[in-house]
């Protein structure tokens, strides 16, 4: 009897022991996302970083912020996805679907949170753009509605407040390119270029020398012939530092698209 309980006793000390040691193990929840959110912002990682949320929605199930980066990073996933025939559309559509689930989800838990009503946007706005948007007027309304709510919360920081004017103001750009009267029928009449130059602009105030606001600003330029304002934001966009995966790219548009008006 006496060794029976020894050994009981020594049984419940080893399974305390493995117990408080998986705990120093396991990871904390603000761990995890500094982890992922290293990865996406620096390293431009996003198989690992997706991994590591992947990770943290398990130990940290239905947290508005593993759901608001898993969002992201499928965005940025989908976006280099191939989408040469319709299989592989297919399956790029359905990642960009599963970034507006996360965003959603996130909303749903965290309705006073700018950024996931950016991350919604985003991921709709991706969607809207895949289908066209004419076709699809009621998803482009709930990008403009999404944008206007995370402005309107203002709880961001600079990078998110900035984004959120920026999707505003190219949502309206491209809403603008159709004639106003048929726009109009569709609901999408509310968009305008001039809207979008305010967008732009309040987005680089609030988070200056990011390729991508400089590059659609001046796109916007050229759309109104106004020549020298697109060379200056052109070559802004040359200027500025690398700080989003997409920024080489953006780098090598600027430089072609400055040369290309060099004369004008």
């Amino acid at each position: 009897m006496r060794y029976f309980s020894i050994n009981y006793f020594s049984f419940f000390i080893i399974v305390f022991f493995l117990f408080i040691t998986s705990l120093s193990f396991s990871q904390s929840l603000d761990e995890l996302l500094n982890k992922a959110d290293q990865l996406m912002e620096f390293k431009y990682d996003n198989q690992k970083a997706l991994d590591t949320l992947s990770q943290a929605n398990k130990l940290y199930p239905d947290n508005w912020k593993v759901y608001s980066r898993l969002s992201r990073v499928y965005v940025y996933l989908s976006d280099s996805m191939p989408h040469n025939t319709s299989e592989e559309k297919d399956a790029q559509l359905a990642e960009y679907q599963k970034a507006y689930d996360y965003a959603n989800k996130a909303v749903k838990l965290a309705p006073n949170k700018s950024v996931n009503y950016l991350r919604r946007a985003i991921a709709n706005g991706k969607i809207a753009l895949f289908k066209g948007v004419f076709s699809v007027a009621g998803v482009v309304n709930a990008v403009r509605a999404d944008c206007e709510k995370a402005i309107a919360l203002g709880n961001g920081n600079n990078y998110v407040q900035g984004l959120s004017h920026y999707v505003l103001a190219r949502t309206n750009a491209k809403i603008s390119e159709k004639w106003a009267p048929a726009r109009a029928i569709l609901g999408l009449g509310w968009a305008s270029l001039d809207t979008a130059f305010v967008q732009y602009k309040k987005a680089i105030e609030l988070y200056p020398n990011f390729r991508m606001f400089y590059l659609d600003l001046a796109k916007a330029y050229i759309r109104e012939d106004e020549y020298n304002k697109a060379k200056g934001m052109l070559k802004k966009t040359i200027e500025s530092p690398k700080k989003d995966q997409n920024d080489d790219s953006l780098l090598v548009e600027a430089k072609k698209l400055l040369n290309k008006i060099k004369n004008k």
